[in-house]
């Protein structure tokens, strides 16, 4: 244990937020997302799994130690609906609000279609998949650098 540092934030997890440049995407995805092939095609080519973990709840954690890029108009992007792409489940509203809550601002997500999401995830830097079933908790967060 470390002091100061959230339990949710695993060895590997650590490692894989620490080892991030400015301008790296992390891919946060639900239990449902192909994260073991996706994973295999990222720069890191780790898939850090957080079982029985909600999305907000990880995602909180990460942000205790994860700086939001700034210079980046969508540095959170998401995977829109396929059948609404208008629709915000309720997944993608409790992460935004975590995310905001870390950053002190509101934060207006980029949306991408499924596969144009798949596709930006494995050019990401590392996959975090949490338990969480809810359809559509499928992130990707640009990691900024730290003034």
């Amino acid at each position: 244990m470390l002091k100061s540092i959230d339990p949710i934030l695993t060895p590997d997890l650590l490692w894989l937020l620490a080892s991030m440049g400015h301008g790296d995407d992390l891919v946060v995805v639900d239990a449902n997302h192909p994260a073991t092939h996706i994973a295999r095609s990222t720069s890191s080519q780790r898939l850090i799994q957080l079982p029985g973990m909600t999305m907000e709840t990880a995602v909180r954690a990460i942000m205790t130690l994860y700086p939001l890029d700034d210079f980046d108009p969508d540095p959170v992007r998401l995977m829109a609906p396929v059948d609404d792409p208008d629709r915000v489940p309720d997944v993608q509203g409790a992460v935004l609000a975590e995310i905001e809550r870390a950053v002190g601002r509101a934060v207006i997500p980029g949306k991408l279609s499924r596969a144009d999401f798949y596709r930006a995830a494995a050019a990401g830097f590392g996959v975090v998949q949490v338990g969480d079933s809810r359809g559509y908790g499928c992130f990707l967060i640009r990691k900024g650098v730290i003034s």
